[in-house]
């Protein structure tokens, strides 16, 4: 009898784990979302992030480039316009070729799938008119800040300052503006950008006014 009572007084044993999870599960469960939402903004971010800055940086090296020997703003400005529609029109092209590409392998992959995987592949397929437009775009939008910040001006050297200064304006808010949609550092971000920046302008002018001292005036009017 006593055998049997001892026996009925055992309770089951019950794993918990089965019936709720473990903090550290539901911890893993709450990061990797948001991980994955910022690995898919992370593609159209850096796009855009690299459209705009080569806008600004491009087109304002430029700029200085040629400003380093002509001191007219009529030349500075349409040397920056020609730049800006040029390179947006080549980055536009690029992207269309590049996300088409893209393309058609993925839409070669859904050949070899089922009908379930299909619609949800379908959905996912990249958009090369929609990509080019995108980096032609912000191209055009970076472009914009040096040409905006010399047509008013028309005084040289001011010219120059104006440029430069509201050029690094723009990398510090392109450069923060893309880390704080990206949950990176934003100071860390901004200058890193601002120095490369500051570096691709300067190694453009000093260049160009070292040629134009080696080859002389006559071959630059």
């Amino acid at each position: 009898m006593d055998n049997i009572k001892a026996k009925n007084t055992q309770k089951p044993q019950i794993d918990t784990n089965q019936i709720f999870p473990r903090n550290d599960d539901v911890q893993g469960q709450k990061v990797q979302q948001p991980h994955d939402d910022y690995s898919n903004r992370g593609q159209w971010l850096r796009a855009a992030v690299l459209g705009a800055n080569d806008g600004l940086l491009s087109t304002a090296s430029l700029m200085m480039g040629v400003g380093a020997v002509r001191q007219d703003s009529k030349t500075m400005i349409l040397t920056g316009i020609a730049g800006m529609v040029a390179r947006a029109s080549s980055m536009a092209i690029v992207e269309f070729v590049s996300v088409y590409s893209q393309y058609d392998i993925e839409v070669a992959q859904m050949k070899r799938i089922n009908a379930d995987e299909l619609e949800a592949m379908k959905k996912k397929l990249p958009n090369p008119l929609q990509a080019a437009g995108a980096s032609a775009f912000a191209f055009a939008v970076g472009a914009l800040v040096p040409l905006l910040a010399a047509v008013f001006v028309s005084n040289y050297h001011l010219r120059l300052g104006v440029v430069v200064a509201a050029v690094s304006l723009a990398l510090l808010l392109f450069g923060g503006g893309g880390a704080i949609l990206g949950k990176a550092p934003p100071v860390k971000s901004s200058l890193r950008v601002l120095i490369g920046g500051w570096v691709a302008i300067g190694i453009t002018f000093g260049l160009t006014r070292l040629v134009s001292s080696s080859i002389g005036s006559q071959y630059l009017n």
